[in-house]
């Protein structure tokens, strides 16, 4: 515990940070026999979990964490659409960008983007809830939501090792293709689930 606040305040962390840190490193060296110590990625993986409870975060932010996996060695993936009511071919989509990657950053049109998208009747859950229901999945890490009609700046916020879109996008059509091929990251066409829409599921509820 000392030796992580110590290190901290080294680093020019705020005393409330450093002392965050500590208690998290004494909880994870209490949970070994013996005398034990702490590793750096024990510690990161303990900060990933308590950050589970608050994965919807700003643009900035996101670029931030993302740096962060990316510099312990892990993949970022990446994928985006409006996901108003969640189905089984959404979460198909996100299962398999999951696949391609280590941690997933889900981005969600706000509803200002949506409406311009798709008319004024969408969408039919606000952003927050949207936001909060994408978060709540395992296989998301986090969740950012985007006012511009095209997820363009967020990707160039983030840049991801790992871009999934849908199979009926050739590579080219896919947004932010040039932006994420130009500094190496790949494209991943994740395959649809056939039979499943929100359009469809909102015609079925107007009868």
């Amino acid at each position: 515990m000392i030796a992580t606040f110590a290190s901290a305040l080294a680093a020019d962390a705020q005393q409330d940070d450093a002392a965050r840190l500590a208690n998290i490193a004494a909880g994870i060296a209490v949970g070994k026999p013996g005398t034990a110590t702490v590793a750096p990625d024990e510690l990161f993986e303990a900060l990933d979990m308590q950050a589970g409870t608050r994965k919807i975060v700003t643009a900035a932010a996101a670029g931030r964490q993302a740096e962060r996996w990316r510099g312990r060695g892990l993949k970022v993936g990446f994928t985006n659409g409006t996901f108003d009511l969640l189905h089984p071919g959404h979460l198909s989509s996100i299962r398999q960008a999951k696949a391609a990657c280590d941690r997933l950053v889900v981005a969600i049109n706000s509803d200002a983007s949506v409406k311009r998208y798709k008319g004024p009747t969408r969408p039919i859950q606000d952003q927050k809830a949207r936001a909060d229901i994408l978060a709540a999945l395992e296989m998301v890490d986090m969740v950012v939501v985007f006012e511009e009609d095209t997820p363009i700046e967020l990707l160039k916020t983030i840049r991801p090792d790992v871009l999934v879109k849908g199979g009926q996008y050739k590579l080219e059509e896919v947004v932010g293709y040039d932006i994420v091929m130009g500094y190496g990251g790949t494209i991943v066409r994740a395959d649809m689930e056939d039979g499943f829409s929100t359009t469809n599921t909102i015609e079925k509820m107007a009868g």
